[in-house]
């Protein structure tokens, strides 16, 4: 293609360097907008500038992608609502047997939820688990921070959700989930283990701890704490305020239950399990630990201060008690019983629209049906929920298109490429070589999205020549090299970003993760993952 006149090229280099320093750099000091609107600004300014017309603007948003990106953000949400993000949590500190046990646990666990969840959600909600954790072991967090950035970068490279630029790629590319699958999985496995690797051996010391340097927090209020850290705005509903007399009655009440081979509760009609009542006893139980009155009181005036209708009442018999709960225990149980049906579609929907996706079904119609299943299933006001989802992402996107389609027509990435790809070609082993050092190089100048909006037709096209199957592997470099870039330096990705900020930010557990400590990793790391998965990527 051609060079444009020189008006437009000059005018929309100008447009797409705005662009470029805002979205680089979303806090320069002449022009503090953000990264959103400067990607608006560069649009507004291409179309201004006459370099694309407005009918050419419109046409550059690409609707597909924007419609994978939102349905992917609502299932995300939902899943948060749903405590996945808190079960995750969970395996992190479950029956750990060391530092680099755990290191080997973020990485994998990073790397899988990215995978499926994306990867900025993944170091969003784990980060100060990650944190906490560490605290917990007396170790240093940047091992761990570090860990968590990378791996999640890794992960995310496998499926067409696990970050922006592999969505576009996917669209663009028409490559199905399943192929895409396959075809970048082996890579991202062995990526993963060859960066646990690496985090091992460069931080050898800092995780071999002694015992007594741990700190002396027992298995369980560790796993207590890690628990306890929630996310999700859903909380599921508890019993009113008892006063101390009908807590110690409850408490009575326990006793007596557990003194029986069989209990029989009666509310109405139904009956309910052994099991369920003791549940609907603790609740009761647990507020005598911190009643005074409890403490103080006697066995003698139980009974006299907590009236059985109150709360229950218990007909002793040899073999079996009758105990008819309260309406508000009754409450209880219908509300836990409906959190857990609920949470169960909350994941059979989100697994049927993986599945959906692997048999080759349209991405983006899946996600977005995925997401309105599960606005409907939730049977209340979606507003509160669809707050969460980042417009500011879908419009960025929106300026973005435009903008780099604007760059496009003045003929200058064109040009770049025509003199790059006889050099560049994927036949050889040399060729993948260039084109993995020009996609790294630009990537972690343009950011990861915009490289592969500037190269990616070029790239394909060139491959196209080859055969139909280099065409498809053409893309999938892409994606690989692109993705695993971000781990390069603290600025390659948002993943690394997010760490960096959600780690500085934690309450009291606040730690500044610094450029140089990111790039003494990130740099031999990022070029020895990028190298091995460029062998195994089919």
């Amino acid at each position: 293609m051609a060079l444009a006149p020189t008006s437009k090229v000059v005018l929309g280099s100008l447009a797409f360097a705005i662009f470029w320093v805002l979205a680089v750099f979303p806090a320069v000091p002449f022009l503090p907008i953000g990264r959103t609107a400067g990607s608006l600004l560069g649009a507004m300014l291409m179309v201004i500038f006459k370099v694309l017309s407005p009918d050419q603007a419109y046409a550059a948003i690409d609707i597909p992608i924007l419609g994978l990106l939102f349905g992917t953000m609502v299932v995300t949400i939902f899943l948060e609502r749903a405590n996945m993000f808190k079960y995750l949590g969970k395996l992190l500190s479950w029956k750990s047997r060391g530092p680099k046990d755990l290191l080997c646990r973020i990485c994998l666990i990073s790397a899988l939820s990215s995978a499926f969840f994306t990867n900025d959600t993944s170091c969003i909600v784990l980060t100060e688990f990650v944190l906490k954790i560490a605290r917990q072991h007396n170790l240093p967090p940047y091992p761990f921070l570090l860990a968590l950035a990378s791996s999640a970068n890794i992960g995310s490279s496998a499926t067409p959700i696990g970050n922006p630029q592999n969505l576009v790629i996917a669209i663009q590319g028409k490559i199905p989930f399943g192929r895409f699958l396959t075809g970048i999985l082996p890579a991202m496995l062995v990526g993963v283990v060859v960066n646990v690797v690496f985090l091992i051996a460069m931080y050898w010391k800092v995780l071999t701890i002694h015992k007594d340097e741990e700190d002396p927090i027992s298995e369980a209020e560790a796993e207590e704490e890690v628990v306890s850290h929630q996310f999700s705005p859903a909380r599921m509903s508890h019993f009113t305020s008892f006063n101390s007399q009908e807590c110690n009655g409850n408490l009575e009440l326990a006793n007596n239950v557990q003194n029986y081979s069989q209990v029989h509760v009666m509310t109405d009609q139904s009956t309910l399990s052994v099991s369920e009542v003791q549940t609907v006893l603790n609740v009761t139980k647990d507020c005598t630990i911190n009643s005074t009155a409890s403490k103080e009181g006697t066995n003698d005036t139980k009974e006299e201060t907590n009236p059985s209708k109150n709360v229950a009442t218990i007909v002793d018999k040899p073999i079996e008690a009758l105990v008819v709960l309260s309406s508000e225990e009754k409450d209880y149980m219908n509300k836990k019983w409906k959190r857990l049906l609920w949470k169960s579609c909350v994941y059979a929907v989100t697994l049927i629209m993986l599945i959906a996706m692997l048999t080759g079904l349209n991405m983006a119609w899946t996600a977005v049906a995925a997401a309105i299943t599960l606005v409907v299933i939730d049977f209340k006001d979606a507003g509160p929920s669809l707050d969460k989802v980042s417009y500011s992402l879908l419009v960025f996107f929106c300026g973005m298109f435009i903008t780099v389609d604007g760059f496009k027509l003045t003929g200058i990435p064109s040009a770049m490429w025509d003199l790059m790809e006889p050099y560049s070609r994927i036949n050889h082993a040399s060729g993948t070589a260039i084109l993995a050092v020009v996609i790294l190089v630009l990537s972690n100048l343009a950011s990861n999205v915009p490289t592969v909006l500037l190269l990616g037709a070029r790239v394909a096209a060139s491959a196209a020549a080859i055969s139909k199957e280099d065409e498809q592997k053409a893309w999938l470099i892409l994606a690989w090299v692109s993705t695993i870039a971000g781990n390069f330096s603290l600025l390659g990705s948002a993943a690394n970003l997010i760490v960096c900020e959600q780690a500085r930010r934690a309450p009291n557990l606040g730690y500044t993760l610094s450029f140089w400590t990111h790039l003494k990793f990130g740099l031999p790391s990022t070029l020895i993952v990028t190298a091995i998965g460029l062998i195994l990527i089919k």
